[in-house]
């Protein structure tokens, strides 16, 4: 029964038998009115509140929505910058995958290069070695050192005594050594004279380092003259006493610094177009190239 329309029907049962029943009863109809209207009144403040509660938690709701909202709206976009980024990532990662094979590639091209050099260089040497006679080699020191052919002649046996003219007995020497050096084509050619310590004293050579060049190209006018070397090949050089393999404070070290080299080296201008060479990088398909920037 409803609360509001029980409340008066009360009040008015109780007046109408105020004057039928006694005055205890009606006190204790009275206290009971009482009462329930005090019930009432709490019941309708504790609805107010519950209103109030529920009309909170609902705009609660609607926020906490909002923000779900807004949230799956940021997550959307920051997968689809992720997705971009794997992807662009995938890109680089395959384009630099292909520049190092290419690298690699153009590596082991120059390894091969270089060890097809030092093989070339080790048989010329050995072909050398095996023209010459055991007499010869006494005066001819030939050694590879990082890709270049060094042969050393004496001094003795190279040149008249204290000049720079190629001596008669030199000349067997040299032919070998011309044969060769016509055989391998694709090498440069340098003769670097060298002396020792001793202040030369002849007419027309100023010091030591006239005289090593002076040498030095005697021996590159033979092989171009007597024994038809190209001499596009060759260099003079002279180094005078500054370039010691031995100590000059004794005979036997000034005896070894009295020396002409006759440097075999591979063509420096082949080697560099190797070197200057830009290794080939195979580009990414078209699917996979990175979008152009906005």
């Amino acid at each position: 029964m409803n609360l509001k329309l029980f409340l008066p029907a009360v009040a008015g049962t109780l007046l109408f038998f105020s004057s039928c029943v006694s005055n205890k009863k009606f006190t204790a109809l009275q206290s009971d009115y009482s009462s329930l209207n005090q019930r009432y009144q709490t019941s309708q403040v504790d609805l107010a509140a519950s209103q109030q509660r529920v009309k909170s938690l609902e705009e609660q709701l609607a926020q906490e929505r909002a923000n779900n909202a807004s949230l799956k709206k940021a997550l959307a976009v920051l997968q689809g910058s992720l997705d971009k980024s794997i992807s662009q990532g995938n890109v680089n990662i395959s384009k630099l995958v292909d520049e190092i094979n290419s690298s690699n590639k153009y590596i082991q091209h120059l390894v091969n290069e270089k060890n097809k050099s030092d093989s070339l260089l080790m048989v010329l040497t050995n072909n050398l070695t095996r023209s010459l006679s055991r007499d010869e080699l006494k005066d001819v020191d030939i050694k590879v050192l990082k890709g270049v052919v060094y042969i050393s002649l004496s001094d003795n046996m190279l040149y008249k005594s204290g000049s720079y003219e190629i001596s008669e007995t030199a000349g067997a020497t040299l032919s070998k050594i011309a044969k060769i050096i016509m055989d391998y084509k694709n090498y440069e050619v340098l003769v670097e004279g060298n002396t020792d310590n001793v202040p030369i004293n002849r007419p027309n050579i100023r010091n030591n380092w006239d005289l090593s060049s002076l040498r030095a190209s005697s021996v590159v006018q033979a092989l171009q003259n007597t024994y038809g070397v190209d001499p596009k090949r060759l260099t003079v050089g002279g180094r005078g006493e500054y370039n010691p393999v031995a100590d000059n404070t004794t005979d036997a070290g000034k005896t070894r610094n009295r020396r002409t080299e006759i440097i075999i080296t591979p063509k420096l201008d082949q080697f560099m177009e190797l070197i200057d060479k830009a290794p080939e990088t195979t580009p990414a398909p078209a699917s996979q190239a990175a979008p152009p920037a906005k």
